[in-house]
């Protein structure tokens, strides 16, 4: 539920955000389907880039923080999205390195929903095309953590049992990871 942290009054990042939720079973790899890798990152080194200043336990919810208006998301849009960029492909080329995989070995990429240029962008850097590329941020705009799911639900129609994906994020506390998956139903 990010409409509770999102600041109306800031339009760099209010029209950004939006609540959304969804849900997904992954199960590990049996008979040839399921969750084949995965990849979780993170480096709080970010922080400063992408943040709420307070109401967590390091600076605990009060008058004065909230008077401050420190409950909210902040962002800096330029440093997140060459990092979320970079990170997403990152994760993408290690995962099909690993498993030996080409582009032409995948379905779809599931990255999660940021923004259109970031997809584009890490998709031209891992060397996919669009068209494998799940895409719903213009529908749903960024749901942040329901993204993913989103996009499977949306696509589900569309896959087959064997079908191989990849599936990417980036996101809060600077953290980042993928997941190859081979469909089930």
């Amino acid at each position: 539920k990010m409409s509770s942290i999102v600041d109306y009054g800031d339009r760099m990042t209010c029209i950004l955000f939006g609540d959304g939720a969804g849900a997904v079973l992954l199960t590990p790899n049996e008979a040839g389907q399921g969750i084949v890798d995965s990849i979780l990152k993170g480096d709080g080194a970010g922080e400063e880039h992408l943040h709420q200043k307070a109401g967590g336990s390091r600076r605990p919810p009060s008058y004065a923080t909230i008077d401050a208006k420190a409950h909210y998301l902040y962002q800096n849009g330029q440093a997140v999205f060459k990092i979320a960029v970079n990170k997403m492909a990152e994760v993408v080329e290690d995962i099909m390195q690993r498993n030996h995989l080409s582009s032409d070995d995948i379905k779809y990429v599931v990255p999660h929903q940021a923004n259109q240029r970031i997809l584009s962008a890490m998709a031209q850097r891992v060397g996919v095309s669009m068209d494998k590329v799940m895409i719903n941020i213009d529908k749903f705009g960024n749901t942040t953590a329901a993204t993913i799911p989103l996009c499977l639900w949306q696509y589900e129609s569309q896959l087959k049992p064997g079908d191989r994906l990849i599936l990417a994020a980036f996101g809060g506390g600077f953290t980042w990871g993928g997941a190859y998956v081979i469909w089930s139903q």
